[in-house]
């Protein structure tokens, strides 16, 4: 056989280059199909080809696809774009009028599947295809049910599958088969994906959801079709606040570098196999310039489409339609275009679920005018009785339990007189929610929202991670002009998290964009630390600056070092030497110094005010030793709860600069 052409081609509107081992393409659920031109070496004279992203199959059926060309006694081949051992030889069995048919060959597996066409030695390849092997599904109504539908894989339904409406829930039966006695409240039906499989992706969106109709007494059938797969290792990465909105050069950084650097981190995971999901947190969008700067949830897509692996989205206070003062009519641009508020999925032995906490309210809002967008942080008590029901399906109370969603559990914490943590709920009904998590021994909630990492244990079973957003400090401090290094209100770096699961053990990291995995503190030398408008922000005065800069307005000869530990939580260690002697390492509540140079002096120094939620806000993962001198060495070691060391040796005087690390 002659060796095979290399032809570019698109198939449903994604482009690649025929003939090269190891293919890899992202299909989506839906039907669009795209006409593919062969270049001049095409010997076989076959032309108008098109292939769907996935098509739902058979066994013992055929599987025609559109093109002119092609003769009896042509072959098509399927070969598995995963296991390339994995192939089946087809005659074709019909040329009509365009169309070619083959059967549906046996032993054939749900998955992808690159398309060759094999005419005596002459080879070409087509594209490639999703093949979805289906199910029986023809079931009977029951009275009283208006929605039914099987869940399968490979041809089969899967026993106990959790499907839900929003409010009902129930199991597939050993068929795979449901029924939902639904009123249709919220226009969806959705699995709990179960683990170890996955669904169809449209774009980067995992789709596990059927949309419905509007009719509460019509009886629609809606099946879902699974992938196998192997999750019990996988990794998620929750990244909180986009703001995308078109605005401070946030396209850019965003594409040149946050994108970059989440999808080296999706690579570096996905490189062995293991599975890679992200999980956005909410504030996606930026409500205010939905319409100002015609930037809202559909121009998001593209960019959630970037990442290179499935995206589960969680809606925030700035994902709502601002020209809506009701929370449900503000959220039915979400649910057109991204689906449920609220939903649950499994990955591998872990438990996630999404829930929306926003009330919201937006006073004046109306048609064309944009309303205050003030809300409410709560969970609703639809959601609450639909969160019992789901956690009721899970009988292994070991199973871990993440919660996602966008405002915190619990405030930013403080510490009281003796340095101990003070935690405060922020949910309004946050009992409620802890109420129903008591009977799992391991839950973490996962939150955004705030722009700052802070972790909280305040009840045995329940541990919360708010972390700090990928856009930073609304992207104001990497635009053009400005400090250029992505800071957060805490000082963090702009970035996110790294969860890595295996079983049932869960492990986690902040993971800073720009810098690698092990950068987890920044030391500052307290001695070069001064504030002034002269230095950080000449056109203003130091009367203005100096409200923002705090402690820091006076020069300090006290030979301090503050160290900022931006992933800290109670089972952390610090240790701290000088000339092999420990220093008394004490726990602070202050100001970032960074920040307030990177952020409120930049603004001043512009004639502007900084925005009250933008400027520095004191921190409770930040920490002091005082040394000996104002030139010693100090050997920094700092270990997570997971036992990673992360050391500095820091060599004093430390200068204090806009881009230090």
């Amino acid at each position: 056989m002659n060796q095979t052409r290399r032809k570019f081609i698109k198939i449903g509107g994604l482009s690649t280059i025929a003939g090269l081992s190891g293919i890899g393409l992202v299909f989506s659920s839906c039907d669009n199909k795209e006409s593919i031109d062969f270049d001049d070496n095409n010997n076989l004279n076959i032309t108008g080809v098109s292939i769907p992203p996935s098509l739902n199959v058979k066994q013992g059926g055929t599987i025609t696809l559109t093109g002119k060309g092609f003769n009896m006694g042509d072959k098509i081949k399927l070969t598995s774009t995963l296991d390339t051992g994995l192939s089946f030889n087809n005659d074709v069995t019909s040329v009509g009028d365009g169309t070619v048919t083959f059967s549906v060959p046996n032993g054939l597996t749900t998955g992808n599947y690159k398309i060759n066409v094999e005419r005596g030695a002459e080879e070409l390849i087509l594209g490639a295809v999703l093949l979805n092997l289906m199910a029986n599904t023809e079931i009977p109504d029951i009275e009283g049910m208006t929605v039914k539908g099987v869940v399968y894989s490979e041809g089969k339904g899967i026993p106990g599958v959790v499907v839900s409406d929003g409010y009902e829930v129930t199991v597939t039966d050993e068929e795979g088969v449901y029924y939902l006695p639904s009123l249709k409240k919220i226009g969806f039906v959705f699995i709990s994906i179960p683990g170890n499989y996955e669904v169809t992706n449209e774009g980067k969106a995992p789709q596990f959801f059927k949309r419905l109709s509007n009719n509460s007494t019509a009886i629609e059938q809606k099946d879902f079709s699974l992938i196998k797969t192997n999750n019990d290792k996988h990794v998620v990465i929750p990244m909180a606040d986009w703001h995308l909105a078109n605005r401070n050069n946030d396209i850019d950084q965003f594409t040149g570098t946050v994108l970059p650097d989440v999808n080296t981190a999706i690579d570096q995971y996905s490189a062995d196999g293991t599975k890679v999901y992200v999980l956005t947190l909410g504030d996606m969008t930026w409500d205010t310039y939905w319409y100002n700067n015609d930037f809202g949830l559909n121009e998001y897509i593209p960019y959630m489409n970037m990442l290179n692996c499935p995206v589960f989205n969680v809606i925030g206070n700035h994902d709502y339609d601002p020209y809506y003062a009701n929370d449900w009519e503000a959220e039915n641009k979400y649910r057109d275009v991204l689906g449920p508020t609220y939903y649950s999925f499994n990955l591998g032995k872990v438990h996630y679920v999404v829930l929306d906490d926003v009330e919201y309210i937006n006073t004046g809002g109306a048609i064309g005018t944009v309303g205050d967008r003030n809300y409410k942080t709560n969970i609703s008590p639809e959601q609450i009785e639909w969160l019992k029901k789901d956690l009721a399906a899970i009988t292994d109370k070991s199973t871990p339990i993440v919660i996602a969603m966008h405002t915190p559990l619990y405030r930013r914490p403080t510490l009281d007189a003796y340095g101990d943590q003070v935690n405060n709920h922020a949910l309004d009904n946050g009992s409620t929610l802890i109420n129903c998590l008591k009977d799992f021994s391991t839950v973490h909630v996962l939150s955004g929202h705030t722009h700052v990492n802070y972790r909280i244990e305040e009840e045995e079973n329940i541990m919360e991670h708010n972390t700090a957003a990928i856009c930073a400090t609304w992207w104001w401090t990497g635009r053009n002009g400005y400090a250029g290094n992505h800071i957060c209100k805490d000082g963090s770096p702009g970035g996110y998290g790294i969860w890595q699961m295996n079983g049932k053990d869960v492990q986690w990291r902040y993971k800073s964009i720009g810098y690698e995995e092990d950068y987890q503190f920044r030391s500052y030398d307290l001695n070069q630390v001064h504030i002034t408008a002269s230095e950080f922000a000449p056109n203003t005065t130091e009367e203005t600056l100096a409200p923002y800069a705090g402690p820091y307005t006076q020069k300090n000869v006290n030979n301090e070092v503050l160290i900022n530990i931006w992933g800290y939580d109670s089972q952390w260690e610090i240790e701290v030497t000088e000339n092999n002697n420990k220093l008394n390492v004490t726990r602070v509540n202050t100001k970032d110094p960074l920040h307030i140079i990177s952020y409120d002096a930049l603004r001043l120094n512009v004639g502007a005010t900084p925005t009250g939620a933008f400027v520095t806000n004191d921190t409770a993962h930040l920490f002091k030793v005082t040394a000996s001198a104002p030139s010693t060495t100090l050997e920094i070691k700092v270990t997570d709860r997971f036992g990673n060391v992360y050391t500095e040796n820091m060599v004093r005087p430390k200068a204090f600069s806009l881009n230090m690390s």
